[in-house]
């Protein structure tokens, strides 16, 4: 029976990780022909491409299952040697010190923004953990638990991705801000549900902020007040900071976390066209299905984190 070597599917997360052969080559601190042959003989081994030459590098869907498989197997070899060592009296460089583990984890920007880092520092030090954080909008992200480039995540699909567990975090809520003079603007009579004719028109013609081409958010908000699709002109603002600021600025509306809209309306910088009303996201935390020590305290953490700010 063939067996995977596991040179080579530890070769196949670091091009993909690093996005190219080159820069795997360096991680691995091997030639970047030696990177090109362990590659090329693991897709001999399973009779396909695995690794799409592309800028970055993709797993191939052939190469995806494997992918998860060499990210399991790094995480399971580095606890294990954690745990042969024993108790930690080393310096950082000697042989007693702690294996580092790297774990991918995606979120999206707003749990990025206000809650997910909190998560993150409540890990104990002596874990010894490195975290490579994506992110992407929460409608996504499993995506990325499912080609295996992470092994955690924050998700708004309740469905677990196959290999994975889901948890239900909370529900993170928007509410819809706007500067004062541009409420005044554009909708003088306010929002209210229904929205009468006059208010749908200013929500076709008002400019609305969105994070990116994936953030969908905004528009289903205006199909809840409206009952009809709407093609409203869009600012495109990939940054929290810079997406409340150009609300703030007048450029437009948006749907604002309330952690961060507190205290824009408290100041007086921003009011909510909708009191009352608002967006609930649900959440959801998937992570591969493991007994790992590094994973269930991970879990344990994000967890709390998401108890004390989500809904």
């Amino acid at each position: 029976m063939e067996r995977l070597d596991a040179t080579q599917l530890r070769t196949l997360a670091a091009v993909v990780a690093e996005g190219s052969f080159e820069a795997a080559a360096q991680t691995l601190h091997v030639s970047q022909s030696a990177v090109s042959q362990r590659i090329q003989a693991l897709e001999a081994t399973v009779g396909q491409v695995l690794v799409r030459r592309s800028r970055p590098c993709r797993a191939t869907t052939a190469g995806q299952p494997l992918l998860r498989l060499a990210g399991q197997l790094l995480l399971l070899e580095r606890e294990a040697l954690t745990e042969a060592r024993g108790p930690l009296t080393g310096t950082p460089h000697s042989p007693g010190a702690p294996v580092r583990t790297r774990v991918a984890v995606v979120a999206n920007a707003d749990s990025l923004a206000t809650w997910f880092v909190t998560a993150l520092a409540r890990l104990p030090a002596e874990l010894a953990v490195s975290f490579d954080i994506r992110q992407d909008d929460q409608e996504h992200t499993a995506e990325l638990l499912r080609d295996g480039s992470v092994m955690a995540g924050v998700t708004a699909q309740r469905v677990a991705v196959q290999g994975c567990r889901v948890r239900p975090l909370g529900a993170m809520r928007y509410l819809a801000l706007a500067a004062p003079a541009a409420a005044a603007h554009w909708f003088p009579d306010g929002l209210t549900v229904p929205a009468p004719p006059a208010a749908a028109l200013a929500l076709a013609v008002a400019p609305v902020v969105v994070f990116d081409r994936r953030d969908r958010v905004q528009h289903r908000f205006i199909r809840s007040l409206v009952g009809r699709d709407l093609d409203p002109p869009v600012h495109y603002v990939p940054s929290v900071p810079a997406f409340s600021e150009a609300i703030r600025r007048g450029l437009g509306w948006g749907l604002v976390p309330e952690q961060i809209a507190h205290a824009d309306l408290a100041s007086g910088a921003c009011v909510d066209l909708t009191p009352g009303r608002y967006v609930d996201v649900p959440l959801y935390w998937q992570h591969w299905r493991l007994d790992s020590p590094v994973l269930d305290t991970l879990t344990d953490a994000v967890r709390s984190a998401a108890a004390d700010a989500l809904r």
